[in-house]
C-alpha cells in the first residue's frame, strides 16, 4: 500500500502471526517474505513479539533471527534496551503501534510475529485500562520485596488474585509488585480489568496460529537448546554477570537466563547439565502456556504446522483473500 493510500485508509493492514518457540516461524517468514523465499508472496517488515528480544546482550538464549536475516527482511524491537530495563505490554503495544504506522508508509506489510501469547492477545484486543501508578504505594511494596522477599508477596497475591499470580513467576519482583499495587489503590484486582472481547478498528488484521504437534515441538525445543549451549549460552551468562547484571535484572528473568542463579556454582559441569534440563522443562511448559492467551480469538486461523508444502499453500492463500478484501475495500 502506497504511503497515500495509507492515509486515505480507515485501517491499518497487519498479520499477526503466532507460533510457539522452536515451531519454525523464522523460516516461515523468510519462505513468505523474504526476496530470496522460494514462497515470496509479500513485501513486509516484522515486528517481535517475543517479551525478551527487546534486550540487548541476550543473543544466544533468546534465540534472535540473525543479522544476516534482518538484512533480508527488516526486523523491529530487537536490542531496544539493556537487560535492567523494565518492558511491559503497554509499551509493547505502543512501540508496535508505532513501528507498524511506520511500516505502512513504507509501502509494505507490518506482520507482528512471535511467541508471547499475552503481547499478541493485548496487540490484537489492547491493554485493558489499569490504576495509575502510585509511586509511594510502589516504593513501599518494593520494600517489602526486600526485608520480606519475593515468595511472602507472591503468597499474598495468590491470596488476593489467584488468577493473576498463575501468570506470574514468583521471581518476577516487578509484575508481583504491579498486581498487589492495583488491588491496594482500588480493591479490584488486575485480571478483572479484562480486555475489550473485540478486535481494535485502528487495524485489519489477518491472524494466524501455527499449532505444532505437541511431542515434535517437545523434541525441537530439546535440540534448539542443546544448539544453544553449543553456540555458548555460557559464556553469554558469565559476560552479562560480569557486566553487573544480576537475577534482578528484568531481562535475565526469562526461561533460559533465570536458571543459572538457583545455583551458587552454575558453572560447575554438573549443574551445567541440570540447568540444560531446567531450561528444556521450563520451555516447554512455557510453550504449552502461551497458547491459552490466544485461544478464542475472533477471527483466528490455525495452522496444523509441520512446515510442509500443503501449510505454505494454506497460509499464502490465506494471505491472498485477505489482500484480495483489502483492495476491495479500499
Amino acid at each position: 500500500m502506497s504511503e497515500s493510500k495509507y492515509i486515505e485508509s480507515a485501517k491499518i493492514p497487519a498479520i499477526v502471526l503466532f507460533a510457539p518457540t522452536a515451531s519454525g516461524k523464522t523460516a516461515l517468514t523468510r519462505e513468505l517474505f523474504s526476496p530470496k523465499g522460494s514462497h515470496f508472496i509479500l513485501n513486509a517488515e516484522v515486528v517481535s513479539a517475543d517479551s525478551q528480544a527487546v534486550y540487548r546482550h541476550m543473543d544466544i538464549g533468546t534465540a534472535k533471527p540473525t543479522k544476516e536475516f534482518c538484512k533480508e527482511i527488516p526486523h523491529h524491537l530487537i536490542d531496544i534496551l539493556e537487560p535492567d530495563q523494565q518492558f511491559n505490554v503497554s509499551d509493547f503495544v505502543d512501540a508496535a503501534d508505532e513501528v507498524c504506522k511506520k511500516i505502512i508508509k513504507k509501502g509494505k506489510t507490518p506482520v507482528v510475529c512471535g511467541g508471547t501469547g499475552f503481547y499478541i492477545r493485548n496487540f490484537l484486543y489492547g491493554v485493558p485500562p489499569t490504576p495509575i501508578s502510585d509511586e509511594k504505594l510502589r516504593n513501599k511494596l518494593k520494600e517489602r520485596i526486600i526485608i520480606e522477599g519475593n515468595e511472602v508477596l507472591y503468597r499474598e497475591l495468590q491470596k488476593i488474585d489467584p488468577e493473576s499470580a498463575l501468570k506470574i513467576h514468583q521471581n518476577d519482583s516487578y509484575r508481583i509488585c504491579r498486581a498487589l499495587e492495583v488491588y491496594y489503590l482500588c480493591g479490584k484486582t488486575r485480571t478483572s480489568f479484562h480486555l475489550e472481547h473485540k478486535l481494535r478498528e485502528m487495524y485489519d488484521f489477518l491472524f494466524i496460529v501455527l499449532e505444532p504437534n505437541r511431542e515434535e515441538l517437545y523434541k525441537k525445543i530439546a535440540v534448539r537448546v542443546e544448539k544453544m549451549f553449543e553456540a555458548g549460552l555460557e559464556n553469554e551468562i558469565k559476560k552479562l554477570i560480569e557486566a553487573g547484571y544480576s537475577k534482578e535484572s528484568p531481562g535475565l528473568k526469562a526461561i533460559g537466563y533465570s536458571e543459572w542463579f538457583d545455583y551458587e556454582n552454575p558453572f560447575d559441569q554438573n549443574n551445567i547439565q541440570k540447568i540444560k534440563e531446567q531450561i528444556i522443562h521450563h520451555s516447554c511448559k512455557y510453550a504449552k502456556k502461551q497458547f491459552t492467551y490466544i485461544r478464542d480469538i475472533e477471527g483466528s486461523n490455525i495452522i496444523k504446522y509441520d512446515a510442509s508444502e500443503e501449510n505454505f499453500m494454506q497460509i499464502i492463500s490465506l494471505i491472498q483473500k485477505w489482500e484480495k478484501n483489502k483492495l476491495s475495500v479500499e
